[in-house]
């Protein structure tokens, strides 16, 4: 008997599209929300902790962070990332998705708020706590990345699986959106109570003693949807899968299932347990691992590493493109508080004309074209016009040819999101065998952060002018914008040809994808 006729996960796989499906979406979005909402709001506030910390007397520059200060406060979350993405996707397969689901928000929620605080007001004490939380709090972000993505597949019916899975990786869109608007509105608010006069004007008078509050009301507010969300994270249900195939408890499974699908369905204790026995379950450094699922790991984490080196680059030349279109005027010609309004501002139309729109689109067409197609026309395009932004570079930096830049700027990142950087979340939650998924998952996501830190400090490094005179205060001389661009053009390449190890999972079941169903000799 194989494990492809238990009713309970047959239940889930042709289950018509019910509430549950969309309260399992906002609660396994939540932590995506929080997460996006959280690194992205670090960028809007270093430039005003640069202000208040490292103000230099007599400057001609407002204050900023030393290279190797910015390069912590902006990289420990993701270290911490990668930390939890591989403890708590292997601890979800050991103890169960619920389990350990409970535990992610709360760490995400005490550390958000524990990030606002600060012991003692030196600059070196302030970044420390500052640094020590935000690594926890990656920790915990970490950790929501492959229980998140495990829990929606085994949720999930056959049909609108990629859809529902993307749609809780969306919801990173739209904590991108609150963290610009919430800025917006506290530096708004700040700036219209505490008038300060520009920093040419006045340097000392240009940063207002509150500045000091709204860096930490901003980063505190990410605790709040986290803590929204975790009461029912607890109400969650096991997954079936989990239960039926990991914990091997089918009675359980039956029941949990039976309540949220709202039908009868009834144990098969036998079965599970023959199928098991068939299995003779190979663990994951095991021959039979390799020899099944090898190529797909290698697939899944090669094409996420490459991406995030491509997508988490993008920051280094935000400010450039914004400084240049004239969105945010030079530093010296406004105070403290209006700097995080304007750069606020800025991500915040980034975001809603390019970010937004291309997870949604993968939502929309995941299950119609597949997620091998929108992974291969996502790093073709993104090639496309990392080049087209290249090789013409001089011809780019022009006046008059900025608008072009930033609309193939936008187009790039649109076509990340509506390509690899959903569908490399969506496949390593659904090729995977049950009890070795998270994990999987867990690794593949771990790789993509080590790409994200090398395209936000590699990138940092490599793109300074090739003249040591002109390079950004601090930094050694790189190879230059252009050549940065080129190089960016080549890894997206090569992740376009990693993406024909990754396998088409469209409309499949979970069990017939892992190969959980067959018998093995």
């Amino acid at each position: 008997m194989a494990a492809d006729n238990l009713k309970v996960l047959n239940a889930l796989d042709v289950a018509k599209t019910q509430w549950y499906h969309f309260t399992a979406i906002i609660i396994a979005g939540m932590g995506f929300f929080t997460d996006a909402y959280d690194l992205f709001c670090i960028s809007l506030v270093t430039k005003m902790l640069g202000r208040i910390y490292y103000h230099v007397d007599g400057s001609k520059k407002p204050g900023s962070l030393p290279p190797n200060v910015s390069a912590a406060v902006n990289g420990v979350a993701l270290c911490g990332t990668l930390a939890g993405q591989l403890f708590f996707g292997w601890l979800g397969d050991k103890m169960g998705r619920k389990r350990v689901y409970g535990v992610t928000l709360m760490l995400m929620a005490v550390c958000s708020l524990a990030s606002g605080l600060s012991f003692g007001s030196e600059p070196k004490s302030v970044m420390a706590t500052l640094c020590f939380f935000r690594f926890w709090l990656g920790f915990g972000i970490g950790g929501d990345y492959p229980l998140s993505a495990t829990i929606m597949s085994e949720y999930a019916n056959k049909k609108t699986r990629g859809a529902f899975i993307a749609a809780v990786f969306a919801m990173q869109g739209f904590g991108i959106l609150a963290g610009g608007i919430f800025a917006m509105i506290i530096s708004a608010a700040f700036n219209a109570k505490f008038e300060a006069p520009a920093y040419e004007v006045d340097p000392i008078a240009s940063t207002a003693p509150q500045a000091d509050y709204i860096w930490r009301i901003i980063l505190m507010a990410g605790a709040l949807p986290a803590l929204l969300t975790y009461y029912w994270r607890l109400k969650m249900p096991e997954t079936a899968r989990y239960t039926a195939l990991v914990a091997k408890n089918m009675k359980q499974a039956a029941a949990d299932m039976s309540k949220v699908l709202q039908v009868d369905i009834e144990a098969e204790q036998q079965k599970v347990e023959s199928a098991v026995e068939e299995k003779k379950s190979f663990g994951l450094f095991s021959k039979e691992f390799l020899r099944r699922h090898g190529l797909h790991l290698l697939g899944t984490t090669t094409t996420w590493f490459l991406l995030d080196i491509a997508f988490y680059s993008q920051n280094l030349f935000q400010k450039d493109i914004f400084s240049a279109i004239g969105w945010i005027p030079p530093a010296k010609t406004m105070n403290a508080i209006e700097e995080v309004f304007r750069i606020a501002r800025a991500q915040t139309l980034i975001a809603l004309c390019s970010t937004v729109p291309g997870y949604w689109f993968t939502v929309a067409l995941i299950d119609v074209i597949g997620r091998f197609a929108i992974q291969l026309m996502g790093f073709f395009f993104m090639t496309v016009f990392m080049f087209a932004l290249a090789f013409p570079y001089n011809h780019w930096t022009h006046k008059d040819n900025r608008i072009g830049f930033v609309v193939m700027y936008s187009l790039t990142f649109f076509f990340a999101n509506f390509g690899p950087n959903a569908t490399t979340f969506v496949v390593p939650a659904e090729i995977f065998p049950a009890r070795l998924r998270s994990t999987c998952h867990g690794i593949s996501a771990a790789s993509g952060k080590l790409g994200a830190i090398v395209g936000a400090f590699g990138f940092l490094y490599l793109a300074q002018n090739q003249d040591k005179a002109k390079a950004d205060a601090g930094y050694p001389a790189g190879i230059g914008v252009k050549n940065s661009l080129i190089v960016l053009g080549v890894i997206n390449l090569l992740g376009l040809l990693f993406t024909f190890l990754v396998p088409e999972s469209k409309g499949k079941s979970l069990e017939e994808m892992s190969g959980e169903n067959e018998d093995t000799e």
